[in-house]
This record gives structure tokens, C-alpha cells and sequence, in this order.
């Protein structure tokens, strides 16, 4: 087998890099002077799209994701821009019907998506054969992707057999996507290997530096004839994210894999990027700079382990790291392997999380996401679930056998209606915003949702330390702070965040919140009868679906939050007489 190929480059700075490290905050206005530098640079293709930018843009930055993927695609005219596509998910987390997948892979190619990585979670193909149709369909290029992760049965063979699975389906390259920078030089080599010994096909391996490995596995990936490797420019590498754009190029000069890139042409992009690293300096996290080793004890990315500490500081159970961080394998091989990534990394972390911090029986409270993830509703685990955790966890409930999206009924033209009644839509991608997004999208496509302020590099000065402690979720590199969620359908900052007075303490059939998170649902009004194992009340914390259940039969005397407010754990949400 040959080796003396050009190397391709794929850089991430434009989304996986500055996700990974500044929380997905780099906005349209600093892409643009970038994206105009990057065009002369001749990457095979730029990561600019999709993840958690889609997400980010409408919550954080009151940014139409639709308007930048159209701006970007005016200033690459020579670069094509990729997306990362979540498969049944798209950019969201849970599986829509058929027909939204199909309108959506339509409008984002129409907008200037050229290049589609499509994954699942799961690694389960039947979630992404739509998205791959369709891809096709409109013509872009389909990357498949399978997510790399290391457990009792997720083998190199495996990987190379699900290779096989979407070479057939007429993919344009393979994606290795090694999220959480677990890929060893020799998996990397035995793996890239024995892809090409069986197949003729473009592959690309993405990883991050949370190890410190990921340098070592790409060169040994390229001494296997990896064919593209994601790299990020500098100011915007290592740490959580990509090895560095400048240093890939430099090293391979005058060899048979020189990727032809002109260092001083990525001189000019450094020095952009350099200036946007300053900017953003307030949101630059040391935990998402630094090799975190702990990713090769827990085999957890390295955002997610940033996320659990956050968690257990807001509500003061620091105590419990080290038990959260052992019980976090154990959850996962509990509900079959998954790779951790996202949503299956939020749906592991956060039961875990409560796993430890409720105390007594293992699974006494469950989100709603693990209960439908082994319902089987997110896809086939790679590892069978045993018939005890199954049946702590959702009874006897049947498990899904065929693929989930079989079971969802359209909803594109009933959702578009239903919008346009609300006055939500200018045009027809508001429509796939609104459904992606229902609980956050009306207020932005309304221009109620203000941007964030950058935080300064400082600390707050001592004065303001009245001000309440918030929640800043990260997960995978994506940062939720809740004192600038909506409330009442406004983004508010600093101080102006707090919930309206909720009471806290002992109040005589007080519900109280047990985690810290925005307030999603409320299943009951005043004067509601319920019994106990009732549904309340449904928080949102960590992308999750947290419900709050009756304590006792009873009445529903009073209510104290509203949608949208965020609460603290022990407020009291309402009374059940």
C-alpha cells in the first residue's frame, strides 16, 4: 500500500475548535475576516457548521445559524464548508421523523453545506441511513462516521466491520471520531490499516488532546495512509480540542505526505485567530486547556468531567467527585457501552450524577432520557442491557426493536402551520428552527433574545458577590450558564437573571427541586388531584429532561415557578397537600 499521497487537512476552527474551547461563543462577525482568510489557505474543507453552533447561535448569541452558514458560504468560494450531523438528531437531542431530517439536509446544503459528517451515537447505522439518503439525494458529499470509544465491545474489528456497512451505502469518505481523544498510535495504525487494506475510500481521523495523545495518533495515522486528519490553528488548538493546524503542516514539509499548504498563508489565519483568543480570553476554561489524564482512567471526555465538577459545586457536593467520576463507567457499562458523545455522554453523566448525589438504591431517580434510552428509543446499545437494570429502570415496559425513527409520525407541515399561526416565520428555515428548538425558538425568531455579554478576564470584583451562584453546564466543550437563559421569554445577565422569589426550606408538602436547572414543563395546576409517582414538574439541566415527581397522593395547593425560570436545588417548586 502506498503512503506517498498528499495529506488533506480538515480544520475545525470555525466550530469543533472554538466549541471545545471558548463553549461555541466565536460569532459570525469574527467569522467572517476568518473565513476570508482561510479560503486562501486550500484545506480540503472547513468545519464551520453544526454540533452545538446551531444551538449556541439562537440561545446564547440571538444569531440566525441559517444567516451564518449563508454568510460563510459567500466568503469560501474555494473551500467547501462541512457540517457535523447528529444523524436522527440533526443538531438536536432526540430523534425527529423522516420528514424533518429530509427538509433539513435540503435547506443546509441549499445554504452552502458541501460536506456532511453524519454519526450516531450509538454507532447504530439504521439512525443514519435517512440522513445519508439524503445527502446523496441533494447531492453533497456523504462522510460516514463511526464514534471511536474503548470498552469490552467496541473492538478495532468492529469498527472495521461498520466501515465495511457504510462503505456499501456509497459514502464519499469514513470519519474515525475519536471524541474524547482515547485512540492509541497502534489502535490508530491497526485501524486506518485495516480499512484500507479492504477499501478503496477516503478516510479522515478526528480527534482532541485531552489525553495529550492525539499528536502521537496522527502521526501514526499518517504513516498508515490516513488520508485526512482535523486540525485546529493554534491559538484554538490542543487542550479539548484539535492538534495544531501549523504544526501538522510544518512537520510533514519536503515528505511524500507534504500537504502543499503554505505556512505563511496560515501565518495571516494565526494572527486572526490570535486576536479572537484575546477577545474571548473570559471564556477560555484552564480545565479545557490542560491534558486532563483522568480521560484515560474514566474514559470520559474532557468537557464532561468539567461538567461534573461544576455540578457537584452548585450543590456543594464536592465530596462526592471522586464516587460520581467511578460511578460514571459504571452507569455506562450498566446501559451498554455507548461511546460518550453527545446526547448519549449527557444522558450518562447526569445519572451518575444523581445516582450518587440521591443516595440509597442505584436508579431511584431517572431522567427521562435514560428511561427511553433503554426503552431503545435512541437506537440499539452496542452491549445488550441486562434484564435487572432494564427492569429498575422502566419496569415492564416493552423495548423497541425496530429503528426508532420507524416510529415517529411526520410533523413537518403540522409544526409549519403551527408556527406561522404564532407569526414565527420570515422564512422556511425558521420552520426546521422552531421544531429543533420549540422551547427557545419562539423567543429568538420573535427578537426578544438579547446576546450575552462577554465575561471580562477578571474576577468579579468582591462587591458583586452577592450575586446568586448559576449553573455553568459544560458538555463536550459546550458551556450553559443559566443566568443568561431565558426568562419569561427575555435573555438577562448578571444580576437581572434570578427566578422571581422562590421559597426555599421546609414548607409543609413542599416539592422541592433536588439539581439546579431551568424549569422545562409543569404537568398540574393549583387544585390538580395526583398520586404518588405523579408527574409535576420537568427540569431542564444539562440538555436533559429531569422529571419531579409526587411524593405522596394528595392536592396541588400551590405553584411557585412558571416556565423558563431557573431554580436552585431546594427551591420548593409547589405544594402537595
Amino acid at each position: 500500500m502506498s503512503t506517498a499521497r498528499k495529506l488533506k487537512i480538515t480544520d475545525t476552527t470555525l466550530r469543533d475548535a472554538h466549541q471545545s474551547l471558548i463553549a461555541t461563543r466565536l460569532k459570525t462577525e469574527d467569522m467572517i475576516p476568518l473565513a476570508r482568510s482561510i479560503d486562501k489557505v486550500g484545506f480540503f474543507s472547513v468545519e464551520a457548521w453544526g454540533g452545538a453552533t446551531f444551538d449556541t447561535a439562537i440561545r446564547f448569541l440571538a444569531e440566525d445559524p441559517w444567516d451564518r452558514v449563508r454568510l460563510l458560504h459567500e466568503e469560501l468560494p474555494h473551500t467547501p464548508i462541512q457540517m457535523l450531523l447528529r444523524g436522527q438528531n440533526l443538531v438536536g437531542y432526540r430523534h425527529y421523523p423522516d420528514d424533518v431530517v429530509d427538509r433539513f439536509i435540503e435547506l443546509a446544503y441549499k445554504n452552502g453545506v458541501e460536506i456532511f459528517r453524519v454519526f450516531d451515537a450509538l454507532n447504530d447505522i439504521r439512525n443514519m441511513k435517512e440522513s445519508m439518503r439524503m445527502v446523496r439525494k441533494v447531492g453533497g458529499h456523504l462522510q460516514g462516521s463511526i464514534c471511536y470509544t474503548t470498552s469490552p465491545v467496541n473492538t478495532i474489528k468492529g469498527f472495521v466491520d461498520m466501515t465495511r456497512e457504510l462503505y456499501a451505502a456509497d459514502c464519499d469518505s469514513i470519519c474515525i471520531k475519536d471524541m474524547a481523544g482515547l485512540i492509541m498510535p497502534g489502535e490508530a495504525r491497526e485501524l486506518i490499516t485495516g480499512i484500507k487494506d479492504e477499501m478503496d475510500i477516503l478516510v479522515d481521523l478526528h480527534s482532541h488532546c485531552t489525553s495529550g495523545i492525539a499528536p502521537m495518533s496522527y502521526q501514526a495515522a499518517i504513516e498508515a495512509g490516513v488520508d485526512i486528519v482535523d486540525t485546529a490553528m493554534s491559538p484554538f488548538a490542543l487542550g479539548t480540542s484539535q492538534p495544531p493546524t501549523e504544526s501538522v503542516v510544518a512537520s510533514l514539509i519536503g515528505t511524500p505526505r507534504d500537504t502543499g499548504i503554505d505556512l505563511l498563508a496560515l501565518r495571516e489565519v494565526r494572527d486572526i485567530v490570535l486576536a479572537l483568543r484575546d477577545k474571548y480570553g473570559g471564556i477560555l476554561s484552564p480545565i479545557s486547556e490542560r491534558v486532563d489524564s483522568d480521560v484515560l482512567v474514566y474514559q470520559l471526555p474532557g468537557g464532561m468531567i468539567s461538567n461534573l465538577v461544576s455540578q457537584l459545586q452548585e450543590q456543594d457536593a464536592m465530596d462526592k467527585h471522586t464516587a460520581v467520576l467511578e460511578e460514571v463507567p459504571g452507569v455506562r457499562k450498566d446501559l451498554g457501552y455507548p461511546p460518550l458523545v453527545t446526547p448519549t455522554s449527557q444522558i450518562v453523566g447526569t445519572q451518575a450524577v444523581l445516582n450518587v448525589l440521591l443516595g440509597g438504591e442505584r436508579y431511584r431517580n431517572v431522567t427521562n432520557e435514560v428511561k427511553d434510552y433503554v426503552r431503545g428509543l435512541y437506537g440499539k446499545p452496542p452491549a445488550p442491557i441486562s434484564d435487572e437494570i432494564r427492569k429498575k429502570i422502566i419496569g415492564d415496559d416493552p423495548v423497541v426493536t425496530v429503528r426508532p425513527a420507524d416510529l415517529l409520525e411526520p410533523i413537518y407541515e403540522k409544526m409549519k402551520e403551527q408556527a406561522i399561526a404564532e407569526g414565527l416565520v420570515k422564512k422556511e428555515e425558521d420552520v426546521l428552527t422552531y421544531i429543533l428548538y420549540p422551547a427557545i425558538a419562539p423567543s429568538f425568531l420573535r427578537g426578544e433574545r438579547k446576546p450575552e455579554e462577554l465575561p471580562a478576564r477578571q474576577k468579579a470584583p468582591a462587591a458583586q458577590a452577592d450575586i446568586p451562584h448559576s449553573m455553568e453546564v459544560e458538555v463536550d466543550g459546550e458551556v450553559f450558564n443559566v443566568r443568561i437563559l431565558s426568562v419569561a421569554g427575555a435573555a438577562v445577565t448578571g444580576a437581572a437573571a434570578v427566578a422571581p422569589k422562590i421559597p426555599r426550606g421546609d414548607i409543609q408538602g413542599g416539592v422541592k427541586s433536588n439539581m439546579q436547572g431551568m424549569v422545562l414543563e409543569i404537568a398540574v395546576s393549583r387544585g390538580s388531584e395526583v398520586k404518588k409517582g405523579d408527574l409535576l414538574v420537568v427540569l431542564e439541566a444539562m440538555k436533559m429532561e429531569n422529571p419531579i415527581h409526587a411524593p405522596h397522593d394528595g392536592k396541588v395547593a400551590d405553584i411557585y415557578v412558571n416556565t423558563g425560570d431557573v431554580v436552585q436545588s431546594g427551591d420548593v417548586l409547589l405544594v402537595v397537600e
